[in-house]
């Protein structure tokens, strides 16, 4: 794809791009909603990426066009760039140089063509792959020498400040920082990373991706309600983060909480899908990748019935498959539609594909788009 986007930005503006960067989608194989209460997540690339064509400017001009949007070149002055004021696909790159630019970078302007196979509102994270593709790119061209851990908090600024997407750090850093046939292990409060080898061919498996096709957003108030319960858990425990609340203490914590039901909920799968990322390190690192497939299936039972951000389309999902033989199935991403994994002997991904899609039919929900999900490379540059 890169040579079709390298074409694409000389048609619209008449010059070679100085270079081509692309930076991937990601899924959650465990820690779902934990990136915003400094708990741990382990997500990996996946193939499907953005592509940007990129060339500095030095007026101060930012123009930008898509190949996946109907409509013509967007030219925007970047003195003039304000957060929440624009509510479409270029928010995401646009955030990201002026989050470059609050910080003091000195970024004076580009040219950007892009295109991206990444599915949007699938809980992929298409818009972190767009922001972070603009961000290594600025980075290289304008030689501003951000670490890709740098460059990824400055895409979740932008996300948050500019797009007001009130998003945690995982899938900007997901796309910045895993690497091939690993998954990254992220401690979100510091950052820390460990690649974890996640080769699940060489073990007879596959981990399928179903996306139902029904879009989320999380721009929308459900997800930014439940950030705020989390935080109100937090305080009414006196902690700085519900990653702060041991395991082994949950109980008693969740009992201080009283007949605050909807915040011991939230609390109750936050500590726990804690507790399931160590658990799935501590099962791949030791080799028995087969074991995951239930810890799999108890973050969806917990995202759906404490955290409730499942619907019926991913619990048709999840059910299927795991009727049909799957070793684990879950939602994976933000909720309230967007995609579901699903882990499974090779031998039974097309009897699993198969019930799924008719299990939809049957249903009279929109035919789901199932793929294989690969742990892929990381941001990089193309050429």
């Amino acid at each position: 794809m890169g040579q079709q986007v390298r074409d694409g930005f000389v048609e619209l503006y008449g010059t070679e791009p100085e270079g081509v960067w692309s930076a991937p989608g990601r899924v959650n194989l465990i820690g779902e909603h934990t990136d915003y209460n400094d708990g741990f997540v382990m997500p990996f690339a996946l193939p499907h990426t953005a592509v940007a064509a990129v060339s500095r400017r030095t007026d101060g001009v930012l123009r930008l066009h898509s190949a996946d949007v109907e409509g013509g070149v967007v030219e925007l002055a970047l003195d003039a760039l304000t957060p929440e004021s624009d509510k479409n696909w270029t928010a995401y790159p646009a955030g990201v140089l002026w989050a470059l630019r609050e910080v003091g970078h000195p970024v004076t302007g580009a040219d950007i063509h892009l295109s991206s196979t990444v599915p949007s509102g699938a809980g992929l994270s298409s818009s972190a792959a767009l922001e972070v593709v603009v961000a290594l790119a600025v980075n290289d061209l304008f030689e501003l020498g951000l670490q890709r851990w740098q460059l990824a908090r400055l895409c979740q600024r932008g996300e948050n400040v500019y797009v007001g997407a009130p998003t945690g750090i995982m899938d900007q850093t997901a796309s910045a920082c895993c690497e091939d046939g690993h998954a990254l292990f992220l401690d979100t409060r510091d950052l820390s990373q460990k690649q974890i080898p996640l080769d699940l061919a060489a073990e007879g498996m596959r981990l399928l991706v179903v996306d139902t096709q029904v879009k989320h957003s999380h721009s929308e108030g459900e997800y930014g309600k439940r950030r705020a319960g989390c935080e109100k858990g937090a305080a009414l425990l006196g902690v700085d983060a519900l990653r702060d609340v041991p395991y082994g203490e949950l109980d008693a914590a969740l009992a201080r909480l009283g007949d605050e039901e909807e915040v011991v909920r939230l609390v109750r799968h936050v500590v726990t899908e804690d507790e399931r990322v160590e658990r799935v390190v501590g099962l791949l690192e030791s080799g028995d990748v087969r074991a995951i497939g239930p810890v799999l299936v108890e973050g969806h039972a917990s995202l759906r019935d404490d955290f409730r951000i499942s619907c019926l389309e991913l619990d048709l999902v999840v059910d299927t498959a795991l009727a049909s033989g799957a070793l684990g199935a879950r939602m994976t991403g933000g909720g309230f539609g967007g995609s579901a994994i699903v882990l499974a002997d090779i031998a039974d991904v097309d009897t699993i594909t198969k019930a799924v899609e008719e299990a939809f039919a049957a249903a009279g929900f929109t035919a789901p788009r199932v793929f294989e999900a690969v742990p892929s490379p990381g941001a990089r540059r193309l050429s």
